[in-house]
């Protein structure tokens, strides 16, 4: 894998960790709603299962952040080293001269 697509594959998954991130933050939205309505309902199984839940996700949360940062940092570091910007203005320019 040449050094260019390597980088774009690197930031694909940056940006999948970072949708990740997203989602695990609005099913824990969504927990914590479910959690308010049932104060007023005080559906027993709810009351013994929904802090587990919400517990649960917030740890995968907190996981998916750490490999999330370190992730972007690798990505970041590499693009720098590798001089990424400077292989995509010339990718740009071999695709506009046709070669």
């Amino acid at each position: 894998m040449d050094t260019l697509k390597k980088f774009e594959l690197m930031e694909k998954i940056v940006r999948e960790l970072e949708d990740l991130q997203h989602s695990q933050q609005a099913i824990i939205q969504k927990i914590g709603k479910i959690e308010v309505d049932n104060i007023e309902l005080g559906d027993k199984k709810l009351e013994k299962d929904l802090p587990d839940m919400h517990q649960r996700v917030s740890d995968n949360l907190d996981t998916i952040v750490t490999i999330l940062d370190y992730f972007a940092d690798k990505t970041q570091n590499f693009g720098n080293k590798n001089n990424v910007d400077a292989l995509k203005e010339q990718q740009s320019i071999n695709e506009a001269t046709g070669h």
